[in-house]
């Protein structure tokens, strides 16, 4: 990822616009030793999936669908706070951000028409069967007199 202030592709041609993301900073846990006492490094990432002008209708619809469990008030929150420097902390959330949208956006799986098995491997299999179950039964003690 090149820039921070231009807007982040989801898929084609669609993106988010920096006026829609809202930005939140904080302290951070883990690694960074004093530096975390003092410094804003954790990164919290908003979008206001119910109000955003970016996506098309279909995919905004589908979306807020997908996404209903991580909505509060139709906005999605996204967290990053494994880096120690906010800038890196700001495209790991971003990242996170689009590949989730690009994920909650994508057109649904075609639905699986069953086919039918063939007659002949049907038929092979039965013979099989059939086959072993004789092997099977020659090995019982009642022809052994």
């Amino acid at each position: 990822m090149d820039g921070m202030s231009g807007p982040h592709v989801i898929r084609g041609s669609v993106s988010l616009p920096e006026a829609e993301l809202v930005w939140r900073f904080s302290r951070s846990s883990g690694p960074g030793g004093q530096h975390v006492n003092t410094t804003d490094t954790a990164v919290e990432l908003r979008l206001d999936l119910a109000r955003t002008e970016a996506l098309p209708e279909v995919w905004k619809r589908r979306a807020l669908e997908r996404l209903a469990g991580r909505l509060t008030d139709g906005v999605v929150t996204v967290r990053a706070s494994e880096h120690r420097s906010q800038w890196r902390n700001r495209e790991a959330a971003t990242v996170r951000l689009t590949a989730l949208l690009a994920e909650a956006t994508a057109p649904p799986p075609k639905p699986r028409r069953p086919t039918r098995i063939p007659r002949g491997i049907n038929e092979r299999r039965l013979r099989q069967k059939k086959q072993r179950s004789e092997t099977k039964r020659g090995r019982s003690p009642k022809n052994w007199d």
